[in-house]
Order: C-alpha cells, then structure tokens, then sequence
C-alpha cells in the first residue's frame, strides 16, 4: 500500500507533509493546543506571517485526537474528491 503524502507520525512525533516535516507535541494535550493555535492563527490570515495555509494544518493537528474533527475533515476530503475527479490524487499517475 502506497504511503500517504500527509500524515502525523506519532513514534517520531513528526508531522509529515510533502517535503518537509514538522515537530509537533506527544502529549495530546499539547497537540490540541497547537491545532487550535494553528486554526486561531489562520482566521487572522490578513496579518503579516500568519495566513490562511495554518487552518488546514491546525485541522489535521486536531484530527489526530479529536475523532468530531476527522469525521468532518474525512467528510469534506470525499465532498472534494466527488466535486474535483479530475484532480490527481498524490502519489498516482
């Protein structure tokens, strides 16, 4: 099975995006913090070195311990998927 471009190693305590990775807390609460700072951080998008890119990143932050959060964020990746086919998905050809 092909492994997912963006994903929360929980061993290393990294958060893998495509390109880089980013440390994040091992303690839930500590992840529930920066998720919800990350998502704060994102609404105030119009200020200089924050920006809207930091609500998704929050959300996936979240969606690692929040299962409310990764039942809505699942339900919009389908929304998505059925409303743009013809966007590739990573990793295939």
């Amino acid at each position: 099975m092909a492994e997912r471009r963006y994903r929360i190693d929980a061993e290393r305590g990294r958060l893998v995006l495509p390109g880089f990775e980013i440390p994040f807390p091992r303690s839930r609460g500590g992840r529930i913090a920066a998720g919800s700072a990350l998502i704060g951080g994102g609404f105030l998008g119009f200020l200089p070195i924050l920006g809207f890119w930091m609500v998704p990143l929050g959300v996936l932050v979240l969606s690692h311990d929040l299962s409310f959060v990764r039942r809505r964020r699942r339900r919009i990746a389908i929304w998505w998927r059925k409303r743009h086919p013809e966007v590739k998905r990573a990793g295939t050809k």
